[in-house]
Formats: structure tokens, sequence, C-alpha cells
């Protein structure tokens, strides 16, 4: 019953605020949510400094119920990364396939060293002490973009298709790697892993690729289901199946679940669309998974915002949260800079891909919840404090001027 309480008040606190939002604040619809949510939470704490202590000790208490890392981790990520999957075409995807692949992979890669390293040399000189595994602990969280927010806003500022395409197809598979990555140093942090290249060379090969294949397997299957019926409730139960199965399975086999939910995204939406859905059943299913994906998102956003009452913030946590955020959004113009300009003389690109690339790089919830994953004690506190400042930087300075951004280029080159 308790569960069910909990869910019953996400829900109806993402449907005001968004109401609230549409009638009155008329931001896009997630970034209105966070905005209003971490409003709502800041009054809730002046209200527990002003003698009203019992309403913040129940609002914390409530949220504190709630696990936002499997909430989100074990449970929304497979819906959300499902639903962005099935609305991208595989033609438009595969023409741009290696510079996806390069930073979605080294990107990654890149983006953790960067700014672990960087992140290491800070707080050493502000007094943070956090060893250097710790500080590529942070830099493989904050690496993963969230194209929730911005996709949107960059469809009606007219970015070019072949550059949203790149956005969303990085952000949807980055995800997964980037999880890998933050769970291989996490395995070190903790004893789990060997600390040797070939070891760890691997367990990356085994979670990502064979993410990839199972993905494969399990979105043929599903496809030869579908195509075997023509009954839009039973085609999307087994597209429920394939998410919520797929995803458990993934993770069970130590396999990357992100990466796998992808790949089957891709091949029902563009495969199974085409050869094993009549014209109904595409109608159902693509409404289906849209009110998922919003109903979804409202909620995450919600989280996000709510999640100041249980961060601790000191003075400290603030000034390295302040400084780290043009640290990460330096590694990100690198990480994205030097695969482009590399590939330049045989690719296409819009003359200001890489500035679109970095700011409309937002980082959203995967990295809050990674880092409440860590183990708990002082590197916890620091990580989740710091990680959090640079979500909301991220979310609502550089979602809400990102169109404005795109808008003024006049981009026409895709």
């Amino acid at each position: 019953m308790e569960i069910f309480n909990l869910i019953a008040i996400l829900l109806s606190l993402a449907a005001i605020f968004s109401y609230i939002n549409l009638c009155f604040i008329k931001l896009p619809t997630t970034i209105g949510i966070m905005l209003i949510a971490i409003l709502t939470s800041m009054m809730i704490v002046i209200l527990g400094f002003l003698g009203l202590g019992e309403i913040h000790e129940k609002a914390t208490y409530a949220l504190n119920r709630i696990d936002f890392n499997k909430t989100l981790m074990n449970g929304m990520l497979s819906f959300l990364l499902f639903a962005g999957a099935l609305h991208i075409n595989l033609n438009d995807m595969a023409k741009h396939k290696y510079i996806i692949c390069v930073l979605a992979t080294f990107g990654i890669i890149a983006n953790t060293f960067i700014v672990g390293s960087l992140a290491w040399l800070v707080f050493s000189l502000i007094n943070i002490k956090l060893s250097y595994i710790y500080c590529l602990l942070f830099g493989s969280l904050i690496a993963p973009t969230d194209p929730i927010a911005v996709v949107g806003i960059l469809k009606r500022a007219g970015v070019p298709k072949s550059l949203e395409t790149k956005i969303t197809g990085e952000s949807l598979f980055n995800d997964g790697v980037a999880v890998v990555v933050f769970l291989i140093l996490m395995g070190i942090v903790t004893g789990g892993h060997e600390v040797t290249f070939q070891h760890i060379s691997l367990l990356f090969i085994e979670e990502a690729v064979g993410g990839i294949i199972f993905g494969f397997v399990t979105g043929m299957i599903a496809f030869w289901m579908l195509k075997a019926i023509d009954n839009y409730q039973v085609e999307i139960l087994v597209t429920l199946a394939l998410v919520m199965g797929g995803y458990a399975l993934a993770n069970m086999l130590h396999l990357s679940g992100p990466i796998a939910v992808v790949i089957a995204g891709f091949l029902i939406g563009n495969k199974g669309r085409l050869l094993a859905m009549s014209e109904k059943t595409r109608e159902h299913l693509d409404s289906f998974w849209e009110l998922v994906d919003e109903v979804l998102n409202a909620v995450l956003f919600l989280m996000i915002g709510m999640e100041v009452l249980v961060v601790t913030i000191k003075a400290s946590y603030f000034i390295a949260g302040l400084i780290m955020i043009p640290i990460v959004l330096l590694a990100r113009f690198i990480s994205v800079g030097v695969p482009i300009t590399l590939m330049r003389p045989i690719k296409e690109f819009s003359p200001d891909a890489v500035k679109i690339l970095t700011w409309g790089g937002l980082r959203g919830g995967i990295s809050v919840a990674l880092a409440l994953s860590l183990p708990g004690g002082k590197e916890r506190e620091v990580l989740l404090a710091i990680t959090y400042i640079i979500v909301v930087f991220s979310i609502l300075v550089q979602g809400l001027t990102i169109g404005r951004y795109v808008t003024s280029l006049n981009l026409k080159v895709s």
C-alpha cells in the first residue's frame, strides 16, 4: 500500500506541476516541472527553518522511501530508452553510425578521464579530499548526456535533421556505455574487479557487445511474434515484455541492459514497424509509447527537482560544483571536438556542430542516479552534491538557451 501511495503522490505532483507550468510558466514541460519542484523543495526547507519542521521531515521521509537509483536504472530507464529508440529512423542513423559510435565510446572514455583528472586537481585546491579513482567515477557518471529535454527544442529551432540524429543517437548509446564504464570503475573501488587492462577490456566487451547481441536477439524474437499476429493490444503487450523482461534478463546476465533495449527499440521501430504491424497497430503503439515517455519523463524531472531535500550542499561543495560546470563543458567540447575535427575531411558536419553538441549535451537523471548508487560515506555526499549542481545548471540554463542559440546560427548545412 505504501508503494501505491508514493506512486500516487509522484503522479499527482507531476500532474499539478505540469498544469501550473502549462498555464502560467510555459516552459518546456520537463524543465518547467523540475523548476517548480526545486522551488517547492526550497520552500519546504525554508518552512523547516521557520519552525515548521514537521512538513520538512515528512517530505524528506517520503523522498527517502524512493530509491532514485533503482527506480531509474532498474525501472524507468528501460522504458525511456526504448521509447526514444522506437522513433529513430535506422537509415538516418546508419548514415552517421561512425560518428555516433566514436562519440558514444571515445567521447565517454575521454570525458571520464578529462573530468576525473581536472576534478582531482580542483578538489585538492579547495581542500576536498577524494582519491583519484573516485574522481574518475565522478567523470564517468557525469559523462552521459540526456536528449529528453533538448530534442524537442532542437526540432522547433530548425536544427538540421542529420545533427539532430547525431545528438539523439549519441545520447541513446552513451548512456549504456557510461553505465558500463561506471560499473567497471565501481568494481575497482569495491575490489570486485581486477585492475588490469586485459580484464577491464574483456569486461567492457562483455557488457557492451554482449548487450548489442542480446538486444538484437530479443528484438528479433519480438519481431517474429509481432509478425505472426494482428492484434494491437497483444502487440503492445509484447513490446512491454521485450522492454521489461529483456532489460531485467540482460542485467541478470551481466550484459548492458540500456544498450540491449536501444538495439531492440531500433529493430521494432524500423523493421517491426514496416514489416510486422498494421497501420492501426502502428498508431496505437506510437500513442502508447509516447504517453509512457511523457508520463515517466514528468515523474523523472519531478524527482530530480525534489532531490534538493536529501542532497547535502555545503559551501565547499557548492564552490566545487560551480567550478566543475565549465570544466564539464570543456571536457564535452574536447571529447566531441577532436573526433569531429578528425572526421571533417570525410564526413559533412554543420559548421557549428561542435558548439551545438557541447551546449546541447544536457546532463540528467542518469548522472544523479549513478551518484546515488555510490557507497555511503563522505565521497558519496561530495559527489552527489556536485553532480546535482551540474545537472540543475545543465537542464535549466543549457536547456532553456540551446533553442535560441541554434536559431541564431541559421543552420542550413547538415
